[in-house]
């Protein structure tokens, strides 16, 4: 009977699993990722820019289904977001490697000191403090063993290179000590794209594929001209020459005709069973506007011998990246789905919730099923680290509520909901002195990091207890309160979430919806109290 049992269960996970996938394999906020195999386990981490923890990291068996098991940056003393850091500043293109039982994360910490290295033996951490890495100009590192040496690849100019032709920039090497994190011997440029005027070299990812090794970089900026190249040399100090299959990868010639576009931003990592794969970013509008921003893609890729050489082949028979595709020869490993209710009563907060800048943690606390939140004189607005908690937008479609109580009888003090792409462009949901308020800031033109605040709708409201509800439907958004769930009614028309999209709002960040709340400039010991938070699709 046992063995009949086990055989149909066998049976039954046999026929679940699908015999495709669906891109994008990271939806919302997740830009720039980077991936290794450690045995069957995948590690994959991604750029998080101002938002606190940093470095989010996920696991996986199948490439397909991911689970978030930490952050690179965990504690609030391992680097300081300072005040004043400005939107889309911060941690940028981070690599993940494993090397003798090490795990490493290198990457940049935008206007502070530069590029550093964390390490951990176990992903979900503890990682170390930073070591940072002296005289390493520009952005976007990465790590390559070769036999017991680490060679450092990064995207800048380190040769007096004359700006020639605009967004000139290039890929260096160096040999470094990465678990001192110090470069040795000398810097080389390998490359300055794979065209006379190609524009901003990033991304680099150092392989050796069939005794040939292979660089991968992204080109032509994370927006309409993105795409991958890559480049060959016999010898590990190059020269590497352009291979003549670029661009290897890019839907530029596709503009908005295509349901995926502006992909770029590769690494690649072999399966177990010798298959290769690539990640990398792209973008789904709606409407022409892409309010998610940037995603985490999987695409099958193809190691043929061409007339220039290792020659990789992206989806071989489409070329493109694929909004369904047969998914990789891998056992199918489904992860637990991230609940959709936060009731508040874990010991710590979850993997999901993220804070702009860095948090004073003691200013969020888990009490008897409730989130209690001290309120700060910081704004929404400004380049600081406010009172919000919130966690990425993943779906066109979606609906995020939380029921809350605060009683307030001053003007200044506020708490809601927030719907937050940046500091110039967010909708607030707020219950302040004897009245609900929609708020809006817009910025004035496009990338405008100064926002306009407008009041959309005010209504009177009498009590301590509020639920409240925002409602996205792809760029439109719905606003609600009520006593209650069952009694809840619309403040405001429906609003434009258009500027929320890459094409109005610029930056490298994302969507996010939270719990907020200010004393708008004025320190106070005011506190908000949650019941429960829900965020869940609605298609």
């Amino acid at each position: 009977m046992t063995i009949t049992i086990g055989l149909l269960v066998i049976n039954l996970i046999a026929q679940s699993a699908p015999e495709t996938f669906k891109n994008p394999i990271l939806s919302g906020f997740y830009p720039d990722p980077s991936i290794c195999r450690v045995g069957d386990t995948y590690y994959m981490v991604n750029s998080s820019f101002e938002w606190f923890p940093g470095l989010p990291i996920h696991k996986s068996k199948d490439l397909v289904n991911w689970q978030k098991i930490g952050h690179g940056l965990h504690r609030p003393d391992q680097i300081i977001y300072k005040d004043k850091l400005k939107n889309s500043n911060g941690i940028f293109a981070p690599t993940i490697r494993y090397h003798n039982g090490t795990f490493y994360i290198i990457t940049t910490m935008v206007e502070q000191r530069g590029n550093f290295i964390i390490t951990a033996k176990d992903p979900t951490g503890p990682w170390s403090d930073p070591m940072w890495i002296r005289d390493a100009p520009g952005i976007d590192p990465s790590l390559f063993w070769e036999n017991d040496k680490c060679y450092y690849t990064g995207a800048g100019l380190i040769d007096n290179a004359s700006k020639s032709w605009p967004g000139k920039n290039g890929i260096w090497m160096q040999e470094i000590n990465p678990d001192k994190g110090i470069l040795l011997g000398e810097k080389k440029m390998l490359t300055y794209g794979h065209a006379s005027n190609a524009r901003w070299a990033e991304g680099p990812h150092l392989y050796k594929i069939n005794g040939e090794y292979v660089l991968l970089i992204g080109e032509g900026g994370t927006s309409e001209f993105h795409a991958v190249t890559m480049f060959n040399s016999k010898n590990l100090w190059g020269p590497y020459i352009p291979n003549h299959a670029n661009p290897i990868l890019t839907h530029r010639h596709l503009g908005y005709t295509y349901p995926i576009i502006q992909t770029g931003h590769a690494d690649l990592v072999q399966t177990q069973n010798g298959d290769w794969w690539s990640v990398m970013l792209a973008k789904r509008p709606v409407d022409g506007y892409s309010v998610l921003a940037r995603e985490t893609f999987l695409a099958k890729v193809d190691i043929t011998e061409q007339e220039s050489g290792v020659t990789l082949i992206y989806n071989p028979g489409k070329g493109l990246v694929q909004t369904e595709q047969k998914r990789p020869n891998l056992p199918w490993t489904p992860v637990v789905e991230i609940p959709k209710l936060d009731d508040f009563v874990a010991e710590t907060l979850d993997l999901e919730w993220n804070f702009l800048r860095t948090p004073d943690l003691k200013d969020y606390s888990q009490q008897n099923g409730k989130l209690k939140i001290t309120l700060k004189p910081e704004t929404l607005s400004e380049w600081k680290n406010p009172s919000f908690i919130a966690r990425r937008v993943k779906h066109h479609n979606f609906e995020a509520s939380a029921a809350m109580t605060f009683k307030s009888g001053k003007v200044n003090e506020k708490a809601g909901l927030a719907l937050y792409r940046k500091s110039s462009v967010h909708y607030q949901l707020l219950m302040r002195k004897n009245e609900i308020v929609l708020l809006k800031s817009t910025a004035k033109e496009i990338n405008n990091e100064r926002g306009i605040e407008e009041v959309i709708a005010t209504v009177p409201y009498k009590g301590n207890n509020v639920v409240f509800k925002i409602l996205g439907e792809g760029i439109k958004a719905k606003f609600y309160f009520g006593s209650n769930q069952n009694q809840l009614q619309q403040i405001g028309n429906t609003q434009d979430l258009s500027h929320f999209g890459d094409e109005i709002a610029w930056g490298f960040n994302g969507t996010y919806v939270g719990m907020y709340g200010t004393t708008s400039g004025v320190l106070s010991k005011k506190e908000v109290w949650f019941d429960w938070f829900n965020y869940q699709p609605t298609n």
